[in-house]
């Protein structure tokens, strides 16, 4: 049986909680005053302050800004100091994965930095509903088949072969020409989060597909 939502809240909450004193500790190694702390991560004094003393949660595009910041990763500000992946990820290791007809393979390390992913698009046009944008940068390589990419407001049509790499605060949408879908290699810097979960906001992290919005 799995875990239940108060068991996963309560994960949540905690490693939430180890947030703050991480904070103050990282502001005293680096000698910044909260002011110039605070303004390297685009938040408030008084926000930051919070933060640090454990009277405010951060949220995830808070979380990524702080980590940015600071030179580290989300995953160190929630004090998960796991042994460092190796350098070779096997395919045995990497069990494909669907959510809403798309299919997501592993192609890099968990805990990086950046994420990589073999992603395998269905039919159809690119998604009508609202474009994604989030922080962060995107880049993409045509396996098989042909993608249909929206970037604000052009389309381009992509053959194997062809890339893109281009800023996430560019609105963009994700779609396949062929009726036999496209596969792709994908790789975003959204720091530790899920393999379809690709979408930034105050709440909980949502499994969908890259170039889908949350609501």
């Amino acid at each position: 049986m799995g875990r239940t939502g108060p068991e996963v809240d309560a994960e949540a909450d905690e490693r939430l909680s180890a947030v703050a004193p991480r904070l103050r500790e990282l502001r005293r190694r680096s000698g910044l005053t909260l002011e110039a702390a605070a303004a390297r991560a685009g938040l408030s004094p008084a926000h930051l302050s919070r933060l640090e003393t454990g009277r405010r949660r951060p949220s995830l595009p808070v979380l990524l800004a702080l980590a940015r910041a600071h030179s580290t990763t989300v995953s160190d500000l929630l004090g998960e100091t796991g042994g460092a992946p190796g350098p070779v990820i096997r395919a045995a290791d990497a069990p494909e994965r669907g959510v809403g007809g798309w299919t997501y393979r592993r192609a890099g390390a968990p805990g990086r930095g950046m994420q990589a992913l073999r992603v395998r698009v269905p039919y159809g046009e690119p998604r009508e509903d609202p474009a994604r944008i989030h922080p962060g940068e995107e880049w993409l390589h045509v396996l098989a088949g042909r993608l249909r990419l929206v970037l604000g407001g052009t389309e381009h049509l992509l053959e194997p072969g062809d890339g893109a790499h281009f800023d996430s605060l560019t609105p963009h949408r994700l779609g396949a020409a062929d009726r036999d879908g496209v596969e792709l290699l994908f790789v975003h810097t959204l720091l530790q989060s899920a393999d379809t979960g690709l979408c930034l906001g105050d709440g909980p992290v949502r499994h969908r597909p890259p170039g889908r919005s949350a609501p």
